[in-house]
């Protein structure tokens, strides 16, 4: 059975294509590059995470994904649960682009609980092909924004169309996606993803008093244009501040900054709720969230215990660079989930503590030498998964090697991460730092993220060199350096995924 981009899918569509596919699901189980303690797909493509909410103490991740190939051309929702972020259920595929309102994609969106009901927010894409002049940003495309509940988190009622792309205020194009909601003082606020007319940036604000009649309220954008689109939107309270996490698209380098094709971005908001007014606080700069080569379309949510989590892609839109897997028949995942804080405007963010109960075996290293020493016996009992956590003094340059092809560097107050080796078309991105403290370093299989100074810088990419099978000298940890360093090593148990079809 053929499923073909721009075509409605069904549940049964995806039943029958399941039941055809067992030797594709065997030929990706056995691919050497799977991920041992990431959500990853079970076969095809992952991007956005969605409709992140906990509920009765039950975390549920819902994420884009197009099971019937490694491109990503179809979009549907798959839904994963867990309790403690080590023991995951996988429910397959909930949401499935299957009414003419969201026909071509059930693109991002969120999820917000209330008196026991969740409700679920989401842009439904629909191409029109009746004129060949469209562009599909000013003309051709809708952009509708789709409501509906569930008590479960598993059955829906009646997806309910909520705004398209005529309802949005006349300046702004047929870019429009990826709602999130806030509630503020009794009222519930959407923001959503936008590009106007002229190709500028910025997040359109709406306000709800029940979360079905929606009127547009504000917008929020920057004094000067910052790109030409901003994705996946996200307003929240964090540590007193109100905060915006968002994607912009088309964002010029600067020196080291906005290296990437795409942008993630942290900035902090005077917002004036009562009055619709936002402004941005400016800097010269804005915070990355991640400076690694694959973070994208990060999304937030507050847990019962009071914490800002933040989950993200483990990819990016139209990268230069590859990822071998797809040959194979998957690609991408999802981040470790991360707690945030902030504080003087910026960001930090570090792993939930729950994940260091997948630690084992410990190596302990009172200095560079004692690491390099124990390189080989760390690469023979670990291979490419462990955890790692060093402490620096008076280091004001450093090369730290995390695997064969792959550094990190510390040289004029900029941290370099570069990738030879394994990086199938990645290089180097960067962050200034003022002092370097410490690192936290988690590396899977196919992957690395790295908390810099307890979270206020991160990178996150994939990376193939197998350290596993490397058996040259230097092809696994390695320290050199001034001032003082010591760490310690983890090796890390799987994740614990259990499939329901």
């Amino acid at each position: 059975m053929k499923i073909e981009k721009y075509h409605k899918v069904t549940r049964e569509d995806y039943e029958r294509w399941y039941e055809e596919n067992q030797a594709l699901r065997e030929q990706v189980g056995r691919e050497p590059h799977r991920l041992r303690y990431h959500l990853m797909p079970e076969t095809g493509w992952v991007n956005d995470p969605n409709g992140l909410v906990e509920v009765d103490g039950t975390y549920h991740i819902y994420h884009q994904y197009d099971p019937f190939g490694a491109d990503g051309a179809i979009k549907l929702w798959n839904h994963c649960t867990t309790r403690d972020f080590l023991h995951y259920e996988d429910l397959g595929p909930v949401l499935f682009p299957d009414h003419d309102f969201d026909a071509h994609g059930v693109y991002s969106g969120s999820a917000f609980s209330e008196d026991g009901v969740i409700h679920y927010f989401y842009t439904g894409n629909v191409k029109y092909f009746d004129r060949p002049d469209y562009d599909y940003i000013t003309a051709g495309r809708g952009s509708n924004t789709i409501h509906m509940t569930s008590r479960d988190g598993q059955h829906f009622t009646e997806k309910e169309l909520l705004m398209t792309t005529a309802d949005y205020p006349d300046d702004i194009s047929c870019h429009v996606r990826d709602p999130k909601i806030l509630k503020h003082e009794g009222r519930y606020y959407m923001v959503l993803g936008a590009r106007d007319l002229e190709s500028r940036g910025l997040v359109l604000v709406y306000r709800s008093e029940d979360l079905k009649h929606w009127t547009y309220c504000s917008r929020i954008s920057t004094r000067e244009p910052f790109g030409y689109m901003w994705e996946c939107p996200d307003l929240f309270f964090l540590d007193g501040e109100l905060c915006l996490i968002s994607c912009p698209q088309g964002v010029p380098r600067e020196g080291i900054e906005y290296e990437n094709v795409h942008q993630n971005t942290f900035m902090c908001i005077d917002g004036d709720f009562e009055n619709g007014r936002f402004l941005v606080k400016e800097t010269p700069v804005f915070q990355a969230v991640d400076r690694g080569f694959d973070f994208y379309a990060p999304q937030t949510f507050l847990d019962g215990r009071g914490r800002r989590i933040l989950i993200g892609w483990m990819g990016i839109p139209e990268a230069s660079y590859e990822n071998p897997t797809a040959k194979d028949g998957w690609q991408h995942a999802l981040t470790l989930p991360r707690q945030l804080h902030v504080k003087d405007g910026v960001l930090y963010q570090e792993p939930l503590e729950e994940l260091k109960e997948l630690r084992r075996e410990r190596w302990r290293f009172a200095d560079g030498e004692q690491l390099n020493v124990a390189g080989e016996l760390l690469r023979r009992s670990l291979g490419p998964v462990f955890e790692a956590e060093f402490q620096f003094s008076g280091c004001t340059s450093m090369e730290l090697q995390l695997r064969a092809g792959t550094r990190l560097s510390l040289e004029n107050g900029v941290l370099s991460l570069s990738i030879q080796e394994g990086g199938f078309g990645r290089d180097t991105r960067h962050g200034a730092v003022k002092e370097f403290r410490r690192l936290r370093i988690f590396s899977d299989v196919s992957s690395l993220e790295i908390f810099v100074n307890d979270g206020e810088m991160a990178f996150s990419t994939r990376v193939y060199a197998d350290c596993g099978q490397e058996e040259h000298e230097g092809g696994y940890l390695a320290f050199s350096g001034n001032g003082s360093m010591e760490g310690t090593v983890y090796g890390l148990a799987d994740l614990q995924v259990k499939r329901r079809r």
